[in-house]
Formats: structure tokens, C-alpha cells, sequence
């Protein structure tokens, strides 16, 4: 006989989204602030067609309801970084994306501004 399982109480959604990378790289930025959270849904994109599309889709839980507005900020937050603009490389001229520290073509580190 399986052990029960403990009830899980305060958990909050703080974000969804269509995409597993998305709700992963926010799920990151909540660990790197030490806000415990949970993936649920995260392997129901094999149920779309049976379920309707956006019950499929991954959610990111907090643990704690206490947690849920600054993990929404620091969601925001994190999204906003990558939605910067790109940067030229001042050594070699090639664009890089917002979120590279370093020169894709070259290595040069990217030193923002």
C-alpha cells in the first residue's frame, strides 16, 4: 500500500504559458531567489486534442501564497531582460541577442550600455 500523500495548501499559479522553455526559465529565476516552486502540466502537451489547448499548457506554482506576488515580479522582471534590445559586438561588428554575455562570433564580452 502507497503511503498517503501530504496535502498541499497556499500553492499559488504565477504564470503560464504555450511554451515548456518559457515557463522553465521562469521557474529558474524563481529558484535563484530561493521562492519554492513547482512545474505542473509540464507533460500534458500530449493531451491537447483531447483536452482543449490551454489546459495543456505548463504552470508554474509557488509553494507558499505569501510567495506569489514577488515571484510574479521577478517573472516580469526576468522577461523584461530579454526583451532588450541586441547588441553589436564592437570588435568584430556581429549582432548578438540581449541575453548573450559574449560575443556569439567572436567571444568579446558584452559590457552593456
Amino acid at each position: 500500500m502507497r503511503p498517503a500523500r501530504p496535502v498541499v495548501r497556499n500553492v499559488q499559479l504565477v504564470y503560464t504559458h504555450p511554451s515548456p522553455l518559457l515557463v522553465a526559465q521562469a521557474r529558474h529565476a524563481l529558484e535563484r531567489l530561493g521562492i519554492p516552486c513547482v512545474v505542473h502540466n509540464e507533460y500534458a502537451a500530449g493531451a491537447a486534442g483531447e483536452l482543449a489547448p490551454i489546459d495543456t499548457w505548463p504552470e508554474l506554482w509557488v509553494r507558499r501564497s505569501r510567495d506569489a506576488e514577488r515571484a510574479r515580479l521577478a517573472i516580469e522582471r526576468a522577461q523584461a531582460a530579454i526583451e532588450e534590445a541586441d547588441w553589436t559586438c564592437p570588435r568584430c561588428g556581429s549582432e548578438s541577442p540581449a541575453t548573450f554575455d559574449f560575443c556569439w562570433h567572436c567571444g568579446t564580452a558584452h559590457h552593456g550600455g
